[in-house]
């Protein structure tokens, strides 16, 4: 059985209607399954953190990067994915 690859999905930008349905589906054309959510509007400034399981992405995960960003920079939106280890690794103290 293959081990689970896990990333962490960063979403920032101006609220706007659709901000979680859009990039929830975009990441189900994958064949990528969201494992936990928290997201919060502050001020107006949107922010979504969620934990992915890539583990039977049905693209590459560099691509998988590419194509995120790139949806997040036409809807004026910050989109970063991270491998989770790596994400692990800049944030321990």
């Amino acid at each position: 059985m293959d081990q689970m690859k896990r990333a962490i999905v960063t979403v920032v930008g101006k609220d706007s209607i659709g901000i979680i349905g859009g990039t929830c589906t975009r990441l189900a054309t994958y064949n990528v399954n969201i494992m936990d959510i928290s997201q919060t509007v502050l001020q107006g400034y949107f922010t979504m953190t969620m934990v992915v399981d890539v583990t039977d992405a049905s693209i590459g995960f560099d691509e998988m990067v590419r194509e995120m960003a790139d949806y997040g920079a036409q809807r004026g939106l910050s989109i970063r994915i991270q491998r989770e280890d790596i994400f692990d690794a800049m944030h321990k103290l």
